[in-house]
């Protein structure tokens, strides 16, 4: 990757900054695209004078991505929602950066899915991730697809989200407490997209898990120890799941029924599916590096660890 350069379309993220962080550990000139390039400034540490560039880029402005693209070797796609837009960010805007990327004659192209994606999913988030793959490739037969599980890191929404409820409330409902994941570390993710474009492999679809598959009960019942917490947890029935999911609020945080509906379906690596492991990239287990940040939601935070663990 010495001195490519490679645009990443919303590398100031909680993804992006681990992908950025990676390309120029490699030695690639990395362009962080997004649409307030301010929010990404704090990148500019971690590469040498000149190695990243900033620019303004909204993939529903293609004007604005195929100046973000031009001149670049590679070209990675971050961009993406939890709810809102599904359609205008995960389809109209995945085909607007793969079309911008073949008319600049990017040399690859890696674009970030998510395992669950299918035309035919129940969730918005699972049906457009689905037909957004769909439109990348009609564009750019040749882009790599990447499909992680659930994504954790010292700056996620999902392991912290979970451990604020835990720290604060006495008892925690868990809906759909079987549903399986695979978590995956934020920088094994980024070491992927790296060799990726580092050595690519046309036209493939890769799947991201670590090496745990956990149920969502399982999860919580893991973040609860790591915190020295121990509340009562709840494992709802379907029904009282969806009422919860209807109305929008689970106690300590929203939830949306699409999000419900992603709950339906396990979240783990297809067997016989491009890994990790194919990538040359061990995977990280969650009890690896979680506790070190985790560490805040103790009652008196590192002070609170346990000598065990402060031995370990």
């Amino acid at each position: 990757m010495k001195n490519k350069l490679v645009t990443v379309i919303g590398g100031g993220g909680f993804v992006g900054r681990y992908v950025v962080e990676a390309l120029l550990s490699g030695g690639a000139r990395v362009r962080v695209a997004q649409r307030d390039p301010r929010a990404a400034w704090y990148l500019k540490p971690l590469g040498g004078l000149g190695q990243t560039q900033f620019v303004a880029a909204d993939v529903m402005r293609p004007d604005t991505i195929a100046n973000a693209v031009a001149g670049a070797d590679a070209v990675v796609n971050l961009v993406g929602v939890l709810a809102g837009k599904f359609d205008a960010i995960h389809v109209t805007g995945a085909r607007t950066v793969a079309g911008a990327a073949r008319d600049a004659g990017v040399e690859a192209l890696v674009h970030m899915s998510a395992i669950g994606a299918d035309p035919q999913a129940a969730s918005n988030y699972g049906r457009s991730k689905g037909e957004g793959e769909a439109a990348v490739r009609d564009a750019f037969p040749m882009a790599m697809i990447v499909r992680p599980s659930i994504v954790f890191g010292r700056e996620d929404e999902f392991i912290n989200r979970f451990a604020g409820m835990i720290e604060k409330a006495p008892m925690v409902p868990v809906l759909r407490a079987g549903t399986k994941f695979q978590p995956v570390f934020a920088a094994d993710v980024g070491d992927a997209i790296a060799a990726l474009v580092s050595t690519p492999r046309p036209g493939a679809t890769i799947e991201l898990g670590g090496p745990d598959i956990l149920t969502m009960g399982g999860i919580i019942r893991w973040i609860a120890e790591a915190i020295g917490r121990d509340p009562a947890i709840v494992e709802l029935p379907d029904m009282a799941g969806a009422m919860i999911a209807r109305a929008g609020f689970l106690p300590g945080a929203p939830i949306t029924w699409d999000q419900w509906l992603m709950l339906g379906h396990d979240n783990v690596v297809a067997p016989g599916a491009t890994t990790l492991t194919d990538l040359g990239i061990a995977a990280t287990p969650l009890a690896a590096v979680a506790p070190d940040w985790l560490v805040r939601f103790r009652r008196q935070g590192r002070f609170g660890r346990r000598t065990d663990d402060i031995a370990a």
